[in-house]
């Protein structure tokens, strides 16, 4: 039988949890230093991976049991570049993204010196290449901005009677929100554009 004293224990120092199926994932954007010229550090995923094969990113992945959003960061560069977290400057940490799809993304700004870009042993089975673009380039290209909306959708079979509810039941919607920038003959989008443009953006504000 519950009781107030077991709900007192059982809550106290819990630690907060998802409620629900979540996943975490962690990004590193790495900014190379090549004399006095600053760039953004990009990855084009492998044709022959099965989830967004030739995109752009940065590197990165899921979060691992028993790591740190940090840690899986920069385990994922050093994994998809062969750049090692000893090579790696670390800057700060970035912005974090929440998606619609039940994730979250935590970023993080790191420093490579452009000898250890060069040097860099991509893991061909993930990463096609890496390529450089100048920040100041790209802090004057303009981004453009779709707006997609997010909507459920309610299958046939939905119970509507059992729960109380009409088909015309007005469901919560969401909106989301795409970033294109295109640049050296590339184009940069979603997630991966988001970020570079928060990133953008926090540049600006610096004093």
């Amino acid at each position: 039988m519950i009781n107030l004293e077991k709900i007192m224990k059982l809550y106290k120092d819990r630690p907060a949890e998802y409620i629900g199926k979540h996943k975490d994932f962690s990004v590193l954007v790495p900014i190379v230093r090549r004399g006095e010229k600053l760039f953004f550090m990009y990855e084009v995923r492998s044709g022959e991976l099965d989830s967004d094969p030739g995109e752009i990113c940065f590197p990165g992945g899921h979060v691992e049991e028993g790591e740190t959003f940090k840690e899986a960061a920069y385990r994922e560069t050093a994994e998809e570049t062969g750049i090692s977290s000893e090579k790696i400057k670390e800057i700060g940490t970035g912005g974090i993204l929440q998606g619609y799809a039940n994730y979250t993304l935590y970023t993080y700004i790191g420093l490579i010196e452009y000898e250890d870009y060069v040097d860099a042993e991509i893991e061909r089975s993930e990463v096609q290449e890496l390529f450089l673009v100048d920040i100041e380039e790209l802090r004057n290209v303009p981004f453009e901005h779709i707006h997609q909306r997010v909507v459920g959708e309610m299958g046939d079979d939905f119970p509507y009677e059992k729960i109380g509810i009409d088909r015309e039941y007005k469901w919560r919607q969401g909106s989301w929100i795409i970033p294109v920038v295109k640049i050296d003959g590339r184009t940069i989008w979603g997630l991966t554009a988001r970020i570079t443009e928060h990133v953008l953006e926090t540049f600006r504000n610096a004093k």
